[in-house]
């Protein structure tokens, strides 16, 4: 049994991982601003998650959860997220991100937490130069968001060098499930699948993304956990496979005939005015190679077993 600290448990990422590390028996430390709904139902069905409220940019909590629980290991999952959110508040991602991820270096530095496994982004890379790239694509993000994810993978490198810390990188790209709590392609097409409602976006047919399942993504972080010897420091934790978001909105109206929804041709904006970067596959061979990552879910798969779970969820409510 691992003691793991959790940093951004209530989040749809956090939350996932913490659920299913407490499932297999680890004493989970679930921090995060709050304790959500979600978050306190999974405590009160597992006696091994302690939730915890505590802030990344307050140093003496933060530090005293290291002191009472000693975690054996971090999965940071904590951070202002996206593109739309760094676009409207740069200056806060930046300071979120990046200070409160100096924060948990310097408590495990102290505290003696010698593994982080930090969850990273696709858009560190800003423009995809091909359809297909691995970790050795050069790194040259555009938006605050993926600036600040960059920056904090350099410093982490900082205390690898200096301190024989173990800080993995799990770059992952528009991880997508029925809980996920923003109405973001393609969870806005299946709740609009789902509920009858119509939904037609101007542009964006034309983008390719390597969506990731939920539970794929929770697999690969997990494998990266228990794998003792790390080659690399970083890896792709994702589909391997893209596709574009005309083809999303294909399978969706294939697998709930009638739903009234469509996406015209083009570039995805984010928001009224910011475009998407060129995206594509982000390759998953080394994952594979390491700790025996294989996603389960395609496409099609994710987004059935999604509509399945949120038409459950619809009739229940």
């Amino acid at each position: 049994m691992k003691t793991v600290l959790v940093t951004g448990a209530s989040g749809f990422l956090g939350l996932a991982l913490t659920e299913a590390l407490a499932r297999r028996g680890d004493r989970v430390i679930a921090l995060d601003l709050g304790v959500g709904k979600s978050l306190l139902q999974l405590h009160e069905a597992h006696s091994n998650v302690i939730p915890l409220v505590g802030d990344l940019m307050e140093w003496p909590s933060l530090a005293n959860a290291f002191k009472v629980h000693g975690p054996d290991a971090v999965i940071h999952c904590a951070a202002i997220v996206g593109v739309p959110a760094s676009v409207g508040t740069p200056l806060n991602t930046m300071r979120v991100n990046i200070e409160g991820t100096i924060n948990l270096l310097e408590c495990m530095r102290l505290f003696g937490t010698r593994r982080m496994l930090q969850i990273s982004s696709e858009e560190v890379y800003g423009d995809f130069l091909s359809d297909r790239i691995d970790e050795t694509h050069p790194r040259d993000p555009i938006q605050a968001y993926g600036i600040s994810k960059l920056a904090c993978e350099q410093l982490a490198k900082t205390y690898v060098a200096l301190y024989g810390m173990e800080c993995l990188n799990m770059r992952t790209c528009w991880v997508y499930g029925p809980q996920l709590p923003r109405e973001r392609v393609p969870k806005n097409f299946l709740t609009a699948a789902v509920t009858g409602r119509s939904l037609h976006l101007s542009r964006g047919a034309d983008t390719l993304i390597d969506h990731t399942y939920i539970d794929d993504f929770v697999t690969g972080v997990i494998a990266a956990l228990d794998h003792k010897h790390h080659k690399f420091d970083t890896y792709h934790i994702t589909s391997g496979e893209a596709v574009t978001l005309g083809d999303i909105v294909k399978i969706v109206r294939e697998l709930k005939p009638g739903a009234d929804i469509s996406i015209g041709p083009g570039q995805y904006l984010h928001g009224p005015n910011v475009p998407a970067v060129r995206k594509g596959a982000l390759d998953i061979s080394r994952a594979k190679a390491a700790f025996g990552y294989t996603p389960a879910f395609n496409m099609r798969a994710g987004l059935l077993r999604s509509l399945e779970i949120m038409s459950r969820q619809q009739l229940i409510g």
